[in-house]
């Protein structure tokens, strides 16, 4: 079967079950239905069908209402930006996404749990730029100019809430979770990636919109992903520096500052791949193997030979990047080999995937799809 029919069949799956273009509860997950978004516009250049393009229309629709507004539980009500309905449905970023976890959020005066905070609400930061990225890509390909206006709405209006600085005012960091109103961080530590994330999302979407708007907190990014350390073995993790490291070499205007940055990361990743692979991940059965977190790597994989094509056109690429780039192409066949193992339908039958069903599906369907990029 055709890897494009296996995607669209899950996407088909997961808009049915997730209360798009049906009658069923809305189910939203910000990174998800990101994902989502990428996948249907992957369709919708593919086959010119406008079925897809009027979904991608009413999922980000459907997003905006249910993220963009307070819980149905919370005492609180209406869009959490606190603008009237009118006017938040034409602004509808501004106040920010909800992650659409189960759970309400902490708590002002509740102590924290680190186990339970998993399945609370609030704002993730790296959530919310993967959103902004959806955003302008619809913009572009629909030729939807309010979706890019609310990409860059919604950097420009939660950036200043997860920035962390020292009593100074020195920026050092971005909070890793913040409430649902942004007023108070949930979770206090710091991810550098996520400063990598927005870093490259913000020059991307302003770019995409021909917009200047957003050149100081580029700026603030810009210094908080200088002089990083990127080893991670998580294998979502590792996927998600590679995909950013694809998005900042094909920028027009990319700087020696910026060459600097991909190298830096991609040599963390590479070591990072050298650290993943001693625990032989790939020989444990399915019933104990996270694929999203799987796929995730996988996409990033399938990024790298863009990303080796754009350095080697750039006879000024400096030569750590040359030998972190080599180190990594020994693993595209690992990336094959993750999403031939999740195509398999028996795979797909235990209860940890169907625990995760709806991430699963469509980070799948982004990998079959080659979505990302």
């Amino acid at each position: 079967m055709q890897r494009e029919t296996v995607a669209d069949g899950l996407m088909s799956e997961f808009a049915h079950r997730t209360g798009l273009g049906s009658v069923g509860p809305q189910h939203r997950y910000l990174w998800t239905d990101s994902f989502a978004v990428f996948n249907l516009l992957a369709l919708f250049r593919q086959t010119n069908n406008q079925y897809y393009g009027d979904l991608v229309r009413a999922l980000i629709e459907q997003v905006h209402q249910v993220l963009g507004h307070h819980r149905s539980d919370d005492a609180r009500s209406g869009w959490l930006s606190g603008l009237s309905e009118r006017e938040g449905t034409e602004h509808p970023t501004l106040g920010g996404l909800r992650i659409g976890k189960p759970l309400p959020e902490r708590g002002a005066d509740e102590p924290p749990n680190a186990r339970l905070e998993w399945d609370r609400d609030g704002q993730y930061f790296h959530y919310l730029t993967k959103w902004m990225d959806a955003l302008s890509r619809a913009g572009r390909f629909l030729n939807e100019d309010r979706f890019s206006r609310h990409s860059l709405e919604l950097a420009k209006s939660i950036f200043p809430h997860f920035l962390r600085a020292t009593h100074s005012g020195e920026p050092v960091g971005l909070f890793w979770k913040m409430s649902i109103d942004l007023a108070r961080a949930q979770v206090s530590g710091m991810n550098p990636q996520d400063a990598l994330d927005g870093y490259i999302t913000f020059r991307r979407i302003s770019s995409a919109a021909q917009s200047e708007t957003l050149q100081r907190e580029i700026g603030i990014l810009r210094k908080l992903s200088n002089n990083q350390k990127w080893e991670t073995d998580d294998p979502l993790g590792l996927g998600g520096l590679l995909m950013d490291v694809s998005h900042l070499v094909a920028l027009p205007d990319r700087t020696a500052e910026d060459d600097q940055i991909i190298s830096d990361v991609l040599f963390g990743a590479a070591v990072g791949f050298r650290q993943y692979m001693r625990s032989n991940p790939f020989s444990m059965p399915s019933s104990q193997r996270l694929a999203f977190r799987e796929l995730g790597l996988a996409i990033g994989l399938q990024v790298l030979p863009a990303v080796t094509a754009a350095i080697d056109k750039d006879a000024g690429s400096l030569s750590t990047v040359r030998q972190a780039i080599r180190s990594l192409q020994r693993y595209i066949g690992e990336g094959r080999e993750i999403v031939g193992f999740w195509a398999n339908e028996q795979q797909r039958s235990t209860s940890l995937w169907h625990d995760h069903r709806d991430i699963n599906d469509v980070m799948l369907a982004t990998a079959l799809l080659h979505a990302y990029g």
